[in-house]
């Protein structure tokens, strides 16, 4: 409201459609609240009229449905009720849910204030600021249809004979105009507002915020896995190539070089770049391996298994391949409960066991270790708890002093065949 465009959108013109749509629903819940209540008390002596007095009650109910919907003229937000899902099936347990809540009687109480003094309020704002300049700058169409040309009624009250004084009063009207639509955006934001306060639900924007939240932490781990396996990519294809074809030349250099200090100097780069290479390809495989790519979780996992210091035995079962991100997250949880392992528990051996089942991923390591583990003593199990979490996962740790430890993961997904999941 604050800018010219203002005038030139539809915003003026949904301000008086909600205006206006409030003085009809303001008017039928009066006459129905009116009549219901008259009814009732009546007839409550006989006992026939106490139905139409929990009508009543539960009038509010309605008019707030209503309500809730005229909201989306003015207001883009969504708007959800308050109201509990009733606990047992049937209508008499949706009646003592909505007697006993606060929302109904909160929806109640807007009901009676709208029927009794907001679309009066409506009404007058439509009067003023929309009917009044309509009705001046239409003098000239008056004085021609009406008064014969002759003269003219500005609002029932003055009379105007000539033509300039006519049009002065309608240019003046459309001045009034744009005045009044300013008045009936200010007007409506206030009634959107006090209905928003009274009968909308805090608790479903918040929950709309949640969502937002959740989804939103849901494409940074999305992004974050796109960017480690396109770096893997990048370090497998480009540095680690290099790296080969460098440590050949060395190797060959070595070869054919003559024994002497040049031998021995070409002998040691060869040494180093033989440790560089074997460096880079365990980043590499710590970033993203290559065999979760290609194999899936059950190889990637055996592969893990393999190059534990502590020896372990797995015992996953798996009739197909989870999503990436559920698949990322599994390995590299079972990978960091092995590191644990191997530098923390003492054991002397160590279990990996899983499967799916009920539409879940399950993932078991257990060690026969010392036990006492702490996730929050920097063993990096709380980030691999949050990255769980945003995938609406579940990890437990149970590790008593003196063992044995368990870890415990798991996820709610559906397992694909891998070349479902590739294409």
């Amino acid at each position: 409201m604050s800018g010219p465009g203002f005038l030139l959108s539809a915003w003026p013109w949904r301000s008086a459609a909600y205006l206006l749509t409030g003085v009809v629903t303001g008017v039928a819940a009066l006459v129905g609240i009116v009549t219901m209540a008259a009814v009732g008390g009546a007839l409550a002596i006989v006992l026939v009229g106490l139905p139409l007095l929990v009508l009543v009650a539960l009038s509010g109910i309605p008019v707030a449905w209503v309500e809730r919907r005229r909201l989306r003229l003015i207001d883009r937000g969504p708007v959800s009720g308050r109201h509990q899902v009733p606990t047992a099936p049937g209508l008499w347990a949706w009646l003592t849910t909505r007697l006993r809540e606060q929302a109904t009687w909160r929806e109640l109480g807007y009901t009676v204030l709208f029927a009794l003094l907001l679309w009066p309020v409506d009404i007058l704002a439509i009067t003023v600021a929309l009917l009044f300049p309509l009705s001046m700058a239409a003098t000239p169409l008056l004085m021609i249809t009406v008064g014969d040309g002759d003269e003219a009624k500005v609002l029932k009250q003055w009379t105007v004979t000539t033509w300039p004084a006519a049009f002065g009063i309608a240019v003046l009207g459309l001045l009034l105009m744009g005045v009044g639509a300013y008045v009936l955006g200010a007007a409506a934001g206030a009634r959107a507002e006090l209905a928003r306060l009274l009968i909308a639900s805090r608790e479903g924007e918040l929950d709309a915020k949640v969502v937002e939240l959740a989804r939103s932490r849901a494409r940074l781990v999305d992004a974050f896995e796109a960017e480690r396996r396109r770096i893997e990519r990048d370090l497998h294809d480009g540095a680690q190539q290099r790296l080969v074809a460098l440590t050949m030349i060395l190797g060959l250099t070595r070869l054919d070089a003559p024994p002497g200090p040049l031998s021995d100097q070409v002998t040691r780069a060869h040494e180093e770049a033989s440790k560089t290479l074997a460096e880079l390809r365990e980043l590499i495989h710590g970033i993203y391996p290559k065999v979760l790519t290609d194999y899936g979780l059950q190889a990637a996992i055996a592969d893990a298994a393999d190059r534990c210091v502590v020896p372990v035995d797995v015992g996953l079962q798996l009739s197909g391949r989870p999503t990436q991100a559920v698949e990322s997250a599994a390995y590299f949880v079972v990978c960091e409960a092995l590191a644990n392992v191997a530098k923390h528990s003492g054991a002397d051996r160590a279990q990996v066991s899983g499967g799916h089942r009920d539409g879940r991923l399950f993932l078991e390591v257990r060690d026969d270790g010392c036990g006492g583990a702490d996730p929050s003593a920097g063993s990096g199990l709380t980030g691999l708890a949050d990255r769980v979490s945003v995938l609406d996962g579940r990890l437990v740790l149970t590790s008593p002093p003196g063992g044995p430890t368990l870890l415990r993961v798991e996820f709610p997904c559906e397992l694909t065949m891998a070349a479902d999941r590739c294409a």
